[in-house]
Parts: structure tokens; C-alpha cells; sequence
């Protein structure tokens, strides 16, 4: 007679949603147009090194009479490597956040509530920039049809983009009954 293992239900191993729009709003409220603003302070930071590195070229090319031209054909992968080394370093950070996240007060979790790491950061940013490119930025519009405002990329990768906990405290409704924010 042999015995007969339980079965296991596929539910078992799947963990629920950390980040409930319904109970929690403040962790979305504001969320889509900070990542617009989040996003155009990063693109400085990551291009700020590069104009440097490309008037660098530039003099070496001087220098060399034209053959240190040659080295602006290294840009392209130059850049995509320093944009992914950039989220993959900032988004696996303890904050979770790029720093232009950070200064405007949100942050990039699995859709479980756990916090970034390199890899799903370098991905987050290559998902992101492959779907802009070949789906227009209409796609970002996706985010207002969701009550997590989660955009395309999120959706394919199980993430979101929430408010802080410092932000997210300072917007819940506040109870003055009570004398506390409600919970």
C-alpha cells in the first residue's frame, strides 16, 4: 500500500498583494506625477557624467589630430551600461529608490512588499526603456486605468511604485477625534 502525498494547491506558495489601494491609498496618492519628476532628475544624473566622458572625447580627438574621434562609436554602449549599472546600484540599495525617487519621496517594491535589488533594478530600467521605445510613451497612460498606478513595465515585472513610509504617514487621513492618523 503506498502512501498517497497531499496535493498542493497552486494558491500555497503564491503571496498576497502587500500594498491594498482600498485600505492604503496614501501609498499611491501623488505617485505618477512624482515619477515623471523622479525620472527627468535621474536622466541628469546619468547624463551629466556622459556630456563630461563625450567632451572628453572630444580633446582626446582634438589632440590626436582626429583619430580619438573614433572613440565616441564606444557612447551608445558606454551609456546603456552606466544607465543600468545607475538603477541596478540605486534600486538595490536599502532605500529602493534611484535618487531621484529618494528626493521626492517614493520608492520601488515587489508587488509582496519586499524591497529592490540590482538585477530587478537593471531589468526595472531596460523593461521600462524597451516598452517606451516600441509602444510610444502612450504607454505610460496605463497608470491611470490601474488603483496602484502601476505602469506596463511594473505589471510585467510584479512591482510597484509606492510613497515612502515618511510620505505615505504625512498623507494618511488624520483622525482628530482621535488624536491620530486613522490606520
Amino acid at each position: 500500500m503506498t502512501e498517497e502525498r497531499p496535493r498542493l494547491n497552486i494558491a500555497d506558495g503564491i503571496k498576497p498583494h502587500a500594498y491594498d489601494p482600498e485600505t492604503n491609498p496614501e501609498f499611491f496618492d501623488g505617485v505618477p506625477a512624482r515619477r515623471v519628476m523622479a525620472f527627468l532628475i535621474d536622466l541628469v544624473i546619468i547624463g551629466a557624467p556622459l556630456v563630461v566622458l563625450a567632451l572628453f572625447f572630444f580633446a582626446i580627438g582634438i589632440v590626436t589630430l582626429g583619430f580619438g574621434f573614433f572613440l565616441f562609436g564606444l557612447m551608445p554602449a558606454i551609456a546603456v551600461l552606466w544607465a543600468l549599472a545607475y538603477y541596478g546600484m540605486t534600486l538595490g540599495s536599502p532605500h529602493s529608490a534611484t535618487i531621484g525617487m529618494r528626493m521626492l519621496n517614493i520608492e520601488l517594491r515587489t508587488w509582496y512588499g519586499a524591497p529592490a535589488y540590482f538585477v530587478l533594478g537593471a531589468v526595472h530600467a531596460l523593461v521600462f526603456w524597451l516598452s517606451v521605445s516600441m509602444l510610444t510613451p502612450l504607454i505610460l497612460f496605463v497608470c491611470f486605468f490601474d488603483a496602484r498606478r502601476r505602469l506596463a513595465h511594473d505589471f510585467l515585472l510584479g512591482t510597484v511604485v509606492i510613497n515612502s513610509s515618511a510620505q505615505s504617514g504625512a498623507l494618511r487621513p488624520f483622525d482628530s477625534e482621535a488624536g491620530h492618523p486613522n490606520i
